[in-house]
């Protein structure tokens, strides 16, 4: 390691913080996807049951079945908009890390 050059070593540390960056996009996604698929379960629910109800706090309130299906609708539709978000910027990530990856290995061999 102490054979490389500066600007290698200074992409190296960038491989890594972009490596960190995909591990927490990839946490994040991971939390929205979740967050969506317990909106679409919801929904089923409330399509098989007479009454609805809404934990609001430490409270259980009872709601219109239009109104809950709306809030879940509209809460799923948010959670896959930052999934598809995360997955655009992980995309984009994943191209830089190859690429500056390609750059330091390309560093090294030649060294």
């Amino acid at each position: 390691m102490e054979n490389i050059d500066k600007e290698t070593k200074k992409k190296i540390s960038k491989l890594q913080m972009l490596e960190q960056r995909l591990q927490s996009l990839a946490m994040q996604k991971q939390t929205f996807q979740t967050q969506s698929m317990e909106s679409d379960n919801a929904l089923r629910e409330i399509d098989n049951s007479e009454d609805t109800y809404k934990v609001v706090g430490n409270v259980m309130i009872s709601v219109e079945k239009t109104e809950l299906k709306k809030e879940l609708t509209s809460k799923k539709e948010m959670a896959d908009m930052k999934v598809t978000n995360l997955e655009k910027e992980e995309k984009k990530l994943r191209e830089e890390a190859t690429e500056l990856q390609k750059e330091v290995m390309g560093s090294i061999k030649n060294e």
